[in-house]
């Protein structure tokens, strides 16, 4: 079986007011993510994570900030557009561990609805995503609010092709 294993990580500076995406659900907080989508952070490191794996670049590459096309995007409609790109070059997701680092809100509650969301963009088991987070003892960027980060690793597989009797010259 031909296994390949991704990581991605991504940061997210955090301001007073703006929306606050995370996992493909909006999360009530005073603060959000700022970014060129709607910088949900998790949904970032998944799909660079993914990239990665298979050898397709990183997010950056296939979407770039200075494309005006992708201000403001939803970026589950970015992990849509990886996973078809991922299925194109014959590969599926086996597994996803994805790791947030948030001082506030704290995003236990919302995790299996994270999951539930992130599942359904990416048409795989809900019981191949783990999500999980953590804080940084109110070290750092993170521990000050002033912003968020996120760790991802991902294992994809190899999808062998059935080709019919024609594409074989058969008759």
């Amino acid at each position: 079986m031909n296994i390949r294993v991704g990581f991605g990580y991504d940061v997210h500076q955090l301001k007073e007011g703006l929306p606050f995406w995370l996992g493909g659900i909006e999360l009530a907080h005073s603060k959000g993510a700022l970014g060129h989508s709607d910088a949900d952070v998790l949904i970032h490191v998944i799909c660079d994570a993914l990239l990665g794996a298979a050898n397709l670049r990183d997010i950056g590459f296939h979407f770039p900030d200075t494309d005006g096309a992708y201000k403001g995007i939803d970026s589950k409609i970015l992990l849509k557009k990886v996973i078809d790109l991922l299925r194109g070059k014959n590969y599926e997701v086996g597994n996803i561990d994805a790791t947030v680092c948030l001082q506030q809100p704290k995003i236990n509650p919302y995790i299996p609805e994270m999951v539930t969301t992130l599942a359904k963009v990416m048409a795989v088991r809900e019981e191949d995503i783990s999500l999980k987070a953590t804080t940084t003892e109110r070290l750092g960027f993170v521990g000050r609010a002033e912003g968020v980060s996120a760790y991802a690793t991902v294992l994809i597989y190899a999808v062998e092709v059935k080709q019919d009797s024609d594409q074989l010259g058969g008759a």
